[in-house]
C-alpha cells in the first residue's frame, strides 16, 4: 500500500521515495508528452540547494536570480508603488522574440500596506485594494515597464491563463457591499488584457465565492475553478460552460452556466487516501444560486445525494488533456473527515474521470518540502512545479517524470525573528514562452523573482 510523502522524503530524494508517490499512466502519458520533455535518469532534479550569500533565494549550483520587482518601490509607470502581497502570475509573449509580459496578482485586503493604485478606468471599486500589475520583461531579462492592469478588486489570489492570452484573476472573498468599506459586491473573476487596458468588469455567471484559480480547457473553452474554503463545510470544485465556447476577449462576459463537481458517495475527497485511485463517471450539478445572494454556494442545496466537498482547494492547471487541482491540506480539527498535507488530484473531461495522482503526509522536519502545495505549473522540461506553503521552510519543489522529487528553490528572507524564523511563501510559479526563464513570486515581502540556468540539466 502506497503511503504519503513526508518532507524529510521529498528533500532527501531517497530511494524510498518511489514507495511514497504513486503516478498512474495518464499521469505518467502526459509529463512524456511534454515537447521538450527529456529521459530523466539518475538523482532527481539539478542538485542540492546552494546557501546564497545573500540570504534571499538558495537555488542548485549553475542557477541565478534577479529580483524584477519589491513591493514598496516605484511602479515605472509612475502611478504609485508597486502593491503588496504578489500571487498568482502568468507569463505570455511580449512585444518581440524574447520578450514576457508578467501579469501579477496582489492578494490585497483591507490593511495593505500598498494597494493597487485606483487608476481611472481599470479600477471596479475604489475601496478594494487588490488587483493586478503588468510587467513587461526584455529578452536580456530587464524590466521595460510595469503598470496596473486592474485595480479596485479584493483579495486577489490565483487565477489561470486564457488560451486566447489573457489572465483571469480570482477575488477570494466574499465581502459584499458595505462590508469593510466595500462600495460593491465581491469574489468574482476579472479578465484582465496584458497587451492593454482592462475594463473592470466581474465574469458573475462564474460565480460568487472564495475563487482560488481557474484553468480552461483550449478544446471547449470549459472554465475549471477551485474554492478555497479552510473551514467546514468546505470549498467545492466547479466548472462554468461559457455561451461563447470559441473564447476571445470578452466572451466570457456573455454568461454560462455553473456546475459543481459530485463524486458518487464521496462527499468529502480528504478521505481518498491511496494515490492512484480513480473514480468514474464524474457528475456535475447546476449551482442553484451562482450569486450567492442569500447563501454562499457551498451550502446551498444540490438535493438528497449533495456535493463533493474539500478543504483549501487551490492550485489549478491545464495539462494535456486534463485539469490538475490541489487540495493544500486536511484537518480533522477543522471539520474533514481526514488529515493530510496536500493532495494533487487530476480530472480527465473526455473520460468523467478522477484521479488521485499524489498525497502528501506529515513529518517532523519543517524546514524540508513537501508540505501543503499551493499553485502549480508544468514545466516545458517536463513534470510539475509546485510551490509550497505550509509550516517552516518555503520552497518551489519539482516532479520528475520519473517519479521523483526534488528542492528548486528556498526562501531565505526572514520575516520572523531571530528566535521564531517565518519565512513567506512562493507564489505564481510560471515559464516564459520558450521555457528559459522561471518566475516565481514570494508572498511576503511581495517580491518578483526570474531564475534561469541549465533547465535541461538533470
Amino acid at each position: 500500500m502506497s503511503v504519503p510523502v513526508t518532507r524529510r522524503q521529498l528533500l532527501a530524494g531517497t530511494g524510498t521515495l518511489g514507495a511514497g508517490i504513486a503516478f498512474t499512466g495518464a499521469v505518467e502519458a502526459l509529463f512524456s508528452g511534454c515537447a521538450q520533455a527529456a529521459d530523466v535518469g539518475g538523482a532527481a532534479g539539478y542538485g542540492a540547494l546552494m546557501p546564497d550569500p545573500k540570504g534571499v533565494l538558495d537555488l542548485p549550483r549553475g542557477f541565478r536570480y534577479t529580483i524584477l520587482s519589491r513591493e514598496g518601490e516605484p511602479l515605472r509607470s509612475g502611478e504609485g508603488p508597486v502593491p503588496s502581497h504578489h500571487d498568482g502570475m502568468a507569463a505570455f509573449p511580449g512585444r518581440r522574440p524574447g520578450e514576457v509580459r508578467l501579469v501579477r496578482n496582489h492578494e490585497n485586503r483591507p490593511d495593505a500596506r500598498h494597494r493597487v493604485p485606483a487608476v481611472d478606468g481599470l479600477t471596479y471599486d475604489p475601496a478594494g485594494k487588490g488587483g493586478c500589475t503588468v510587467l513587461e520583461v526584455d529578452a536580456a531579462g530587464r524590466v521595460r515597464s510595469e503598470r496596473v492592469g486592474i485595480a479596485g478588486t479584493a483579495v486577489n489570489c490565483a487565477g489561470g491563463p486564457t488560451p486566447w492570452g489573457t489572465w483571469l484573476t480570482c477575488e477570494e472573498t466574499e465581502d459584499t457591499a458595505g462590508t469593510n468599506g466595500y462600495e460593491k459586491d465581491h469574489g468574482f473573476v476579472f479578465e484582465v488584457d496584458p497587451r492593454g487596458r482592462t475594463e473592470p468588469v466581474p465574469l458573475t455567471a462564474m460565480g460568487r465565492f472564495q475563487h482560488e484559480a481557474v484553468a480552461v480547457d483550449p478544446r471547449d473553452g470549459v472554465v475549471y475553478e477551485t474554492e478555497d474554503a479552510f473551514a467546514a463545510p468546505f470549498g467545492l470544485f466547479y466548472r462554468f460552460l461559457p455561451r461563447r465556447p470559441r473564447g476571445g476577449i470578452g466572451s466570457l462576459r456573455a454568461g454560462g452556466r455553473l456546475e459543481a463537481m459530485r463524486v458518487p458517495d464521496v462527499p468529502d475527497l480528504s478521505v481518498v487516501r491511496e494515490p492512484g485511485t480513480v473514480f468514474e463517471r464524474i457528475e456535475w450539478v447546476k449551482v442553484p444560486d451562482p450569486l450567492a445572494r442569500q447563501t454562499p454556494i457551498r451550502l446551498q442545496d444540490f438535493g438528497r445525494r449533495g456535493i463533493t466537498h474539500a478543504q483549501k482547494l487551490e492550485g489549478c492547471y491545464w495539462g494535456g488533456d486534463r485539469v490538475y487541482f490541489v487540495s493544500s491540506y486536511a484537518r480533522r480539527r477543522e471539520g474533514a473527515g481526514a488529515d493530510h498535507f496536500g493532495q494533487v488530484w487530476s480530472y480527465e473531461p473526455a473520460r468523467r474521470r478522477l484521479t488521485l495522482v499524489l498525497v502528501f503526509g506529515p513529518d517532523s522536519d519543517v524546514q524540508a518540502p513537501g508540505d501543503s502545495p499551493d499553485n502549480i505549473c508544468l514545466a516545458p522540461q517536463g513534470g510539475l512545479m509546485v510551490c509550497e506553503d505550509g509550516d517552516g521552510g518555503q520552497h518551489v519543489f519539482g516532479v520528475t517524470r520519473s517519479r521523483k522529487v526534488y528542492p528548486m528553490a528556498r526562501n531565505r528572507q526572514n520575516i520572523g525573528t531571530d528566535a521564531e524564523p517565518e519565512w513567506g511563501e512562493f507564489a505564481g510559479v510560471t515559464f516564459s514562452p520558450d521555457g528559459r526563464t522561471m518566475f516565481v513570486n514570494v508572498y511576503e515581502p511581495g517580491t518578483t523573482f526570474a531564475i534561469t540556468g541549465p533547465w535541461r540539466r538533470h
